[in-house]
C-alpha cells in the first residue's frame, strides 16, 4: 500500500535541532495507526544535517531522505517534496519545532472529516514571537490580502496538510519563485483550519533573517498581483493634479501680481518626480525579471540523491508500487512543473 500520509520537511543546517525534533515527530506518526513516510529534503545543508539524516535513515525505516545539490531556497526544498511525495495525504512542517508536530493528527481528522483538501495551520498565539516579527507578519498578511488575497489566511504559514489532488495541483503549476503559502489558497478547494500555539525554535538559529524575509515579500507580491504595476497609472494621474494645481497657483499669484520665487519648491517636486518614476521602472523591472526567469525555464533546484531510489528494492518501504524517478525539473514550465 502506499503512504497515507507524507510529511515534508524541508532542512538547512538544522543539526542542533534535528536530534529533537525526530525525537517528537516519530511518535506523532507512528501514533496514527496508517502507512506514512517522512520526506526530508536538506536543502545543500553545510553542516552536520547530512549525517545526522543518515544516522536516523538507518533506524526508521519510514524516513526518506531527498538531498538537493545546492541550497536552493525553503519554497524550492518545499517543492521538492511535494514532487516527491507519495501519500494520499502531504503535511508540510518545518524542523524548528515552532510548529508542532502533535498538530498533524488533529489536522489529520479535521481533513477526513471535514472533506476538505487543505487543512492550514492557524497561528491563534504568537506571543513567542518577538514584536517586530509580529508586526512584519501582520503587516505582510494586511498587504497581501489588501492587493487581491482576499482567500489568505491570517497568520498561517507553511504549516499545512494537503491532499492528493491538491497537491498534484500545485504541482502542475508553471510558476517559478512560487509563495506556496499565496498560491494553494488561489486554487479554492475546501478548506479548513486548527489552531495551535506557536512556541519558540527548539535549537539553532533562524533561517529567514530580514534580508530573506525582504525577499520573501518581494517574490510574493509580484508574483501574486498586478497591482503593483498599477501604481504607475495613479502616480501619473495623481502627478498631473498637482501640476495643474501648480499651474493654476502660479496664474493667479501672477495676476496678483504678487513674486514666484519658488527655487527650492520647484527642485524638490521635480525630485520627487523623479523618485517615484524610478520607483515604477524598479517595479516594472521586477516583473520583466519574472518573465526572463521564465522563460529561460532553469530549474529551481537538482536532486542530487534520493534516499527510497539508492535503497534496494527489498528494503524500499512500499515495495508494491514502484517510486516515482526523482525530478530535479520542478517548477519549470509545461510537464516539468
Amino acid at each position: 500500500m502506499t503512504p497515507h500520509i507524507s510529511v515534508v520537511v524541508p532542512m538547512y543546517n538544522e543539526q542542533d535541532v534535528l536530534p529533537l525534533f525526530v525525537q517528537r515527530l516519530r511518535p506523532v506518526l507512528d501514533g496514527l495507526g496508517v502507512a506514512y513516510e517522512v520526506v526530508a529534503v536538506d536543502d545543500g545543508s553545510a553542516d552536520q544535517t547530512p549525517v545526522l539524516l543518515q544516522r536516523f535513515l538507518r533506524e526508521w525505516p519510514q524516513l526518506r531522505v531527498v538531498r538537493l545539490r545546492a541550497n536552493s531556497g525553503h519554497q524550492a526544498a518545499i517543492s521538492a517534496g511535494l514532487s516527491n511525495a507519495r501519500g494520499d495525504w502531504i503535511a508540510t512542517i518545518d524542523a524548528d519545532l515552532q510548529d508542532p508536530p502533535e498538530v498533524l493528527g488533529e489536522m489529520l481528522t479535521v481533513g477526513e472529516a471535514q472533506q476538505a483538501d487543505v487543512v492550514y495551520g492557524v497561528r491563534t498565539d504568537r506571543s513567542t514571537d518577538s514584536a517586530f516579527k509580529r508586526s512584519t507578519a501582520r503587516g505582510f498578511y494586511t498587504l497581501m490580502r489588501a492587493i487581491g488575497g482576499s482567500g489568505l489566511r491570517m497568520d498561517a504559514g507553511d504549516f499545512r496538510l494537503m491532499s492528493r489532488a491538491t497537491v498534484d495541483a500545485v504541482n502542475a503549476l508553471p510558476e517559478h519563485h512560487r509563495v506556496l503559502r499565496l498560491v494553494i489558497p488561489t486554487l479554492g478547494f475546501p478548506e479548513a483550519e486548527v489552531g495551535y500555539r506557536r512556541d519558540h525554535r527548539a535549537a539553532g538559529t533562524s533561517k529567514y533573517p530580514l534580508h530573506k524575509m525582504l525577499k520573501l515579500t518581494l517574490d510574493s507580491v509580484t508574483g501574486f498581483s498586478l497591482a503593483p504595476l498599477r501604481l504607475a497609472t495613479w502616480f501619473g494621474m495623481g502627478g498631473f493634479v498637482l501640476a495643474a494645481a501648480l499651474l493654476a497657483y502660479a496664474v493667479i499669484s501672477k495676476i496678483a501680481g504678487n513674486p514666484i520665487s519658488g527655487w527650492t519648491s520647484t527642485v524638490v517636486i521635480v525630485a520627487g518626480f523623479a523618485a517615484l518614476q524610478l520607483l515604477c521602472l524598479g517595479i516594472l523591472g521586477e516583473y520583466v525579471g519574472r518573465i526572463y526567469a521564465t522563460q529561460q525555464a532553469r530549474p529551481t533546484y537538482y536532486v542530487a540523491y534520493d534516499s527510497l531510489l539508492a535503497a534496494p528494492p527489498e528494503r524500499r518501504p512500499v515495495a508494491d508500487e514502484p517510486a516515482a524517478p526523482a525530478r530535479a525539473t520542478a517548477d519549470v514550465p509545461g510537464p516539468r512543473g
